[in-house]
């Protein structure tokens, strides 16, 4: 009797145990979903880039002439006014050289004025020889030498004038070059560089050489921003931006897109066009040079229907391997609900996306639904793929 009774036990144990494994088989092959509630909320479409900031308008400040730099009177970050002297060269060889043309103009102008007296007397000359040649006292021979003489002071005298507005062209020149020896400010600004000593020499025989750099005006400043050629078919003039500097990371700075130039920038085959942003800058915080991580502002919704973008990348696996799924090159876009425990596809029409959520426009989702984002069952099996495995020895 004990002998049954032991035999009983030990058949329902194993019975149970078999029971318990089937039904852990079963469940091992009934799939398992990540899901996540359909809500409302906010929705930005933004393009981000990354540029430069500069001034608005930045003058490079050089000279035309020569020299030595014999003084200056300005520095790094000071303020100038349009006229202001910056530097000076030295004017030793410039004021000789005025000095030389001023008196190679008083020779011109004297020989000018003897060129007057000979032509004077010349031309008297002649009329006293046309009143002797009509007595018949002297020969045609000597009346055509009169009038030949006449011209020829004529043409001295003409000589002379233009050697006396030579002289003159060149004196003004040389005043011009010792002008340009004080070197003075174009506009009103900041002088953002100086790239001079005094006592350094400046060559300007081939290239005017940049002595300052002024920045007109740095309460107002912009950004050349390098979008992408995929991105800037979305980027219009007026759109609002935001910004960060690595000097201040956690300020965030506002302007809008001021310009979007055609020329196009390549850079090892990856073509981009540059976005001028115009930005206020009444603290002086933004400094020339500095790097603005962009982001350009195209949509911007409020609390609109929104899915995560991983529920719209979601497929179903059992369903792919069974053919039943919307293949991936469908264009009507979905998300997968589970309805009765059991996923179903639902077509949606989307709207804007900000890189995480997707606002829907339209179709069979009601807020607070479930939408599967992820397939555990799926995630476990890539985990132990075989291309996940170290290499086997042999």
């Amino acid at each position: 009797m004990k002998k049954k009774i032991v035999a009983g036990v030990v058949l329902l144990i194993v019975g149970i145990g078999g029971l318990a494994f089937f039904l852990l088989k079963s469940g091992e092959k009934t799939p398992k979903f990540k899901t996540e509630a359909v809500a409302r909320g906010d929705v930005r479409a933004t393009v981000t880039a990354t540029g430069t900031v500069n001034a608005v308008t930045t003058v490079l400040v050089g000279t035309q002439v020569s020299g030595t730099i014999k003084n200056l009177y300005v520095d790094f970050n000071s303020s100038v006014k349009k006229g202001q002297l910056l530097a000076q060269i030295d004017p030793a060889t410039f004021e000789a050289q005025v000095q030389q043309a001023r008196a190679n103009l008083l020779l011109a102008q004297a020989n000018g004025a003897k060129a007057k007296a000979s032509l004077i007397d010349a031309k008297r000359t002649r009329d006293r020889n046309y009143q002797l040649f009509n007595s018949n006292l002297i020969a045609k021979s000597d009346l055509d030498t009169a009038e030949t003489n006449a011209q020829v002071a004529v043409t001295q005298l003409a000589a002379a004038n233009a050697q006396i507005s030579q002289a003159r062209a060149s004196l003004s020149y040389a005043e011009t070059n010792l002008r340009y020896t004080r070197i003075v400010s174009p506009v009103d600004g900041t002088v953002i560089s100086r790239n001079v000593d005094v006592g350094q020499t400046v060559a300007a025989s081939f290239q005017t050489p940049t002595l300052f750099t002024i920045a007109q005006d740095l309460t107002r400043m912009q950004i050349d921003a390098s979008v992408d050629e995929a991105d800037i078919g979305k980027v219009q003039v007026n759109q609002p931006v935001e910004f960060s500097v690595d000097a201040y990371p956690d300020l965030i700075f506002k302007g809008k897109v001021a310009e979007v130039r055609s020329a196009p920038i390549t850079v090892q085959n990856v073509v981009t066009y540059d976005v001028v942003v115009r930005v206020d800058n009444p603290d002086l915080k933004l400094k020339p040079g500095m790097t603005a991580n962009v982001s350009i502002v195209l949509a911007d919704k409020e609390g609109v229907l929104r899915v995560p973008n991983a529920a719209l990348r979601f497929r179903l696996p059992e369903a792919e391997s069974a053919g039943r799924t919307v293949s991936p090159r469908r264009k009507t876009p979905g998300v997968w609900v589970l309805e009765k425990e059991k996923p179903k596809r639902v077509a949606v029409t989307t709207g804007i996306s900000d890189g995480t959520y997707t606002e829907i426009l339209s179709g069979n989702l009601r807020e607070g639904e479930k939408v599967i984002v992820e397939s555990v069952t799926n995630k476990k099996k890539s985990t132990t793929s075989p291309s996940s495995r170290g290499p086997r020895m042999f």
